[in-house]
């Protein structure tokens, strides 16, 4: 989750660049007895809709791993990320839906701010990968979104989509505070990554959507959206077709705002009609009862209710003080809760696929977002 509200760029791809795929062959494969290794669901899980705490638990322990070393963006951390979600979603079955394979390239670049009267380094979006060429090799950046699709099966529903998303990025790693040096994001936003893939198991296992299903797992929210930025420049199916976003962000541990374990509160609820129809199924998910957070304006669904679609994101952040700290590790995960919070999300997702259109409420909207200069 992100203070940095999105600017949306103008972009198109280009084939010259090969950043991500040329970065992602150097990376070594972890071996079988790191915890990092690549968890790949059991026949027996793939066929089942259930959702598994201990399988949760397995998945959530690879992604928020040391040696993901805090998925800061552009870092061979964050390489290693996206190839095991890649993985995974080639485990479940899903159709790949980038342009190489499951990774959607992303042209990244290393700029410099001065901020506080200190120069640091922020990652940065280029405009095409024709403009990224024009940058300095030592200065590229390796950055990939993770991108699979599940086509509807509805004739009259299938060129209608749902996107169900989460970003993997993270912090990285930081000077050594207690021992510690790695920013995990166990809870933000490895628990949303897990349960992008595990509603995408859930749904291999099951019927076939109506509406056709994008399943999204972004880099760069940490950073100003960059993923998500590019994705809406290379939407999979027309954005004028998307009707729906789920972003699922920090369901790691429980709220009791939201009614504790197993309950989640999903962000601008008052905005549109979807918070009252997933309700109105007897779908666990309550109103956002912190509005002074702004939490609507703070993940990556703000960029697509700007262009229109009804776009919420999932939630049961608690204001835990471990958020955007080294000790956002697997130590304050609560498996059994998460399982069923994404057991939750996959009904959520269902009645999206399958059911009405949700449909702002007047005013509910917001505003389109300023030109980039």
């Amino acid at each position: 989750m992100t203070n940095i509200r999105p600017l949306l760029t103008s972009a198109r791809r280009h084939s010259a660049a090969r950043t991500f795929i040329a970065a992602a062959s150097l990376i070594v494969v972890a071996t079988a007895c790191s915890r990092a290794a690549a968890v790949v669901n059991t026949p027996a899980a793939a066929r089942t809709t259930r959702v598994d705490s201990a399988h949760v638990y397995s998945l959530l322990s690879a992604l928020a791993d040391d040696s993901m070393q805090g998925r800061r963006t552009g870092t061979e951390g964050a390489v290693r990320a996206a190839r095991w979600i890649a993985a995974q979603m080639q485990s479940i079955g899903l159709t790949p839906a980038g342009d190489s394979g499951f990774y959607q390239r992303v042209p990244l670049f290393q700029t410099q701010r001065t901020m506080g009267g200190q120069v640091r380094q922020v990652p940065a979006l280029a405009q095409s990968f024709a403009a990224l060429d024009t940058i300095p090799a030592e200065r590229r950046l390796p950055g990939a979104n993770v991108v699979a699709i599940m086509r509807g099966s509805d004739p009259a529903l299938a060129h209608e989509a749902v996107l169900v998303d989460a970003h993997y990025d993270h912090l990285g790693i930081g000077p050594v505070v207690d021992g510690d040096s790695i920013f995990n994001g166990a809870d933000d936003d490895a628990s949303g990554t897990i349960a992008v893939l595990e509603i995408a198991r859930v749904f291999a296992a099951g019927p076939r959507p109506k509406r056709t299903v994008i399943f999204l797992a972004t880099t760069g929210e940490e950073v100003g959206l960059l993923g998500t930025r590019w994705y809406i420049q290379h939407p999979v199916v027309s954005l004028d077709s998307t009707v729906a976003n789920l972003e699922i962000e920090m369901i790691g541990r429980p709220d009791s705002l939201a009614g504790g374990r197993g309950k989640g509160w999903l962000t601008g609820y008052e905005r549109s009609t979807m918070g009252e129809e997933l309700a109105a199924a007897g779908i666990p998910l309550v109103a956002d009862k912190r509005l002074d957070q702004n939490f609507f304006m703070r993940s990556d669904n703000i960029a697509f209710a700007r262009l229109g679609i009804p776009a919420h994101t999932l939630s049961s952040y608690s204001l835990h003080t471990d958020y955007h700290k080294r000790s956002d590790d697997m130590r304050g995960v609560d498996a059994g809760h998460m399982a069923q919070v994404i057991s939750a999300a996959a009904r959520a997702v269902r009645l999206l696929t399958d059911g009405p259109r949700p449909q702002w409420k007047p005013g509910g909207r917001p505003e389109p977002a300023a030109p980039r200069r």
